[in-house]
């Protein structure tokens, strides 16, 4: 988290939270975030803000200056953006799936969401297209021809040569973050979670991450979280949906203010997002739960195995050897199911030639709702067939809740110390 937070931010949470905030586990954080006042929020949010278009300034009048623009053009651009309009970001690589043309979609509508002289907004675009991408390059130039209107120039910015020092800057000045990507080819969106700590919002695609974090009052989502391929029409119903949000919400929250010029809304969501968001989306929290759930268990699964001679690990190569061998002659006979008092009563035969009982299980399986888990219960072996030496009944009550034909058994390997299917991915269906 200190590569992205700004001096601003680093101060304010030291102020709530110490200067070793990140060192340990961060589950006091949120709560510390949220005792900040509403005119220190703000006031951090405002030098923020300040020192972010200090930045920008300069580094377009070092890109105009390298392009050869004119003495004037370079000095204009040092007075352009005001620290007290919102400001828009919008940063990634060009490509066709991220969308970065939505807010192009309508420019008329943009323009005039961008000038309106009561509550104006200003919108910094930065990225770089792959030198093969063609149709990228030309989304870019897209947006310098909309740049270069005469009533746009004042309200929009186009830095390039985009990278992580470029990015760093972005994320800790913006107030509104904007990803806009098509369903489902966001891979994760980090420069959505490196605004949190700085106080920046989210108004995302459903999509990535932001399909776990969102909550109404931490931010804003596009989308209803499903694939739409890239239908045009589904596309332009989004890029609407885009301005409707700015336009109704966004733009309205950030203007709407009290008697000392804060805009209560507005500072409470930017809490929300802190305390909410920045301590559960950050490498420390991930770092650490990799170390305690997946490090720690899988160094002492080792020592385990590793011990007395590795007699555990000994027995576990038997018990692969045996499965590996014997796994083709496993098979499911006739599966019975009795329906009485509101429970499912099912009974199967399993043949295990002569593999040990004790080296598989028979569970009870069904797919799960949209909203749940699949259901997958262990059935118990009650008995072995007379007419078979290595046949078995199997059998498990089920509730009635749900048809018993939304129910199939299956063989998977057992071993207590081995991860399954991790470790043998074996299975066999009942037909």
């Amino acid at each position: 988290m200190p590569t992205w937070d700004s001096a601003e931010a680093d101060d304010l949470w030291t102020e709530a939270c110490g200067k070793d905030r990140w060192q340990g586990k961060t589950e006091t954080l949120g709560r510390d975030i949220r005792c900040v006042s509403d005119i220190r929020l703000w006031q951090f949010r405002i030098k923020a803000r300040q020192t972010f278009v200090t930045d920008i300034r300069e580094r377009l009048s070092k890109q105009l200056s390298a392009s050869g623009s004119s003495t004037i053009a370079v000095e204009e651009v040092k007075h352009i953006f005001d620290p007290d309009v919102l400001t828009l970001g919008f940063a990634r690589r060009f490509a066709t799936y991220k969308r970065p043309n939505m807010l192009l979609h309508d420019p008329e509508r943009l323009l005039r969401m961008l000038t309106n002289p009561l509550r104006p907004v200003q919108l910094i675009i930065a990225g770089k297209a792959h030198p093969s991408d063609q149709a990228g390059q030309d989304m870019i130039h897209h947006w310098i021809q909309f740049i270069r209107r005469p009533e746009a120039r004042r309200h929009v910015m186009f830095l390039s040569d985009y990278n992580m020092l470029l990015s760093e800057t972005l994320v800790q000045g913006v107030d509104v973050w904007i990803n806009t990507p098509r369903c489902p080819w966001e891979a994760c969106g980090t420069s959505g979670m490196k605004v949190l700590v700085n106080g920046g919002i989210n108004l995302s695609e459903l999509d990535g991450w932001w399909a776990e974090a969102f909550t109404p009052e931490v931010g804003w989502a596009l989308g209803d979280g499903y694939e739409h391929d890239d239908d045009p029409v589904w596309d332009a119903r989004e890029a609407d949906a885009l301005y409707d949000l700015l336009e109704n919400e966004v733009i309205p929250e950030y203007y709407a203010r009290d008697e000392q010029g804060i805009p209560i809304k507005w500072v409470q969501r930017v809490r929300n997002s802190m305390a909410q968001l920045t301590p559960h989306y950050c490498a420390n929290r991930a770092v650490r739960e990799y170390t305690e759930q997946h490090y720690i268990p899988a160094a002492s699964a080792y020592l385990k195995r590793a011990n007395n001679k590795g007699e555990l690990g000994v027995n576990m190569v038997d018990w692969r050897d045996a499965i590996e061998q014997k796994w083709v002659s496993l098979r499911f006979g006739e599966m019975k199911v009795v329906t009485d008092a509101g429970q499912h009563v099912f009974e199967v035969q399993v043949y295990l030639d002569d593999l040990d009982p004790e080296s598989v299980l028979v569970e009870l399986y069904a797919n799960g709702s949209e909203s749940g888990s699949p259901e997958k219960v262990n059935m118990k072996r009650v008995r072995q067939l007379v007419g078979a030496i290595h046949g078995y009944i199997y059998r498990v009550e089920m509730p009635a809740s749900r048809p018993s034909s939304d129910y199939t058994a299956r063989l998977i390997p057992y071993f207590k110390d081995v991860s399954v299917p991790l470790e043998n991915n074996r299975i066999i269906w009942q037909k």
